[in-house]
């Protein structure tokens, strides 16, 4: 096996670094992956810009990417659901397996996941990178590296359009045609959803929404009045949407999501944006508009990847860029800036 285990590392705002890191020994229930692909997220892209994402602060060197595939290279002595040479894809958060969100199936709110590339935990962008077993899911011959590790955001949108509730009466408004909006309205189309709009400040990204299946799509435009934007989706429907993932984290938006559903339906909130924002609580409550968080994900890895293998969700189109782990600054520049219509930055280790 090689030695080199070249590395993304983040030392602090703007200064990410490619340096060897030591390949670790995988513990028993573990397996050590020679990784594949590494999408860059939008988290990824914040800490580089921000060196925190609210209470997740970037105090010491930290190796970045979360949304991974690769191959297994090592087993620890547990293992019995991998073998060597197997693909499979990463769920990124180990969560304690012991606490009561965890046994209740909610494990995506353990207070102790171990999450990687959120402070002070190592990512996966490197050539060799370890993690548990029983959290890597082995990609069918037919399933690419690539779209191994684009199961990550998918798995977001899964997991947001079953908390949405969303099934064949659904009429849906995705606010937001970034990455997890984009495979918001992809996993709704294969859920069954009546009708599927999206909205962006970016006609280009409308315009993959469109190529992806949006029944239609609407350009927001700043100067537009709120109340004009609401009637304006509604004529669109031709009553109000029952659902609405709000994908942004912008306050304009989140306040869309609860003007926009109609009464007695159900806004989903799937962006991260400002810590605290102001909303039209009271039309919310007053038109008993379900308000669902969404943080990551949880029991949905193995739905993501059947709705690839099946070909029901194609996630292919989204990526619009590819680079070697060599060239991660560019990738994470193209990225950053969004520069030449970048949706999803695809970075190959091998």
């Amino acid at each position: 096996m090689p030695q080199n285990n070249l590395s993304a590392v983040l030392y602090g705002i703007n200064d990410l670094r490619l340096e060897n890191t030591s390949i670790e020994e995988p513990d028993d229930d573990e397996v050590l992956l020679e990784m594949g692909c590494v999408g860059i997220c939008g988290s990824d892209v914040h800490y580089l810009v921000n060196g925190r994402i609210g209470d997740f602060i970037v105090k010491k060197p930290m190796i970045i990417g979360h949304e991974s595939s690769g191959t297994v290279a090592k087993l620890g002595k547990n293992v019995k659901n991998l073998k060597i040479g197997d693909r499979v894809a990463v769920e990124p958060g180990i969560p304690c397996r012991k606490c009561n969100f965890c046994k209740e199936g909610r494990y995506n709110l353990c207070q102790d996941v171990v999450f990687c590339a959120t402070p002070p935990v190592d990512g996966a962008l490197r050539r060799f990178y370890k993690h548990a077993a029983d959290f890597c899911f082995k990609l069918p011959d037919h399933v690419s590296l690539e779209e191994g590790a684009l199961l990550e955001p998918l798995n977001v949108a899964v997991f947001a359009c079953k908390r949405g509730g969303i099934g064949i009466d659904s009429t849906v408004l995705i606010l937001g045609a970034g990455p997890i909006g984009l495979v918001s309205l992809l996993v709704a189309k294969a859920m069954g959803a009546n009708k599927v709009v999206i909205t962006d400040l970016i006609e280009s990204r409308l315009a993959m929404a469109k190529k992806l299946g949006a029944d239609a799509t609407y350009l927001l435009q700043k100067d537009k009045s709120e109340k004009d934007v609401v009637a304006d989706i509604h004529a669109i429907f031709g009553d109000a949407p029952n659902r609405t993932i709000e994908a942004s984290g912008a306050q304009a938006s989140i306040r869309l999501s609860m003007l926009v559903t109609k009464p007695g339906g159900v806004a989903v909130l799937v962006g991260m944006g400002a810590p605290e924002v102001q909303v039209p609580l009271l039309s919310a409550l007053c038109n008993e508009v379900d308000i669902r968080g969404v943080f990551r994900y949880a029991n949905s890895y193995n739905d993501a990847l059947n709705l690839v293998a099946s070909g029901k969700v194609n996630v292919k189109p989204l990526i619009t860029h590819r680079y070697k782990l060599e060239e991660t600054k560019q990738a994470f520049e193209t990225s950053r800036t969004g520069a030449d219509g970048a949706i999803k930055v695809m970075i190959h280790c091998k």
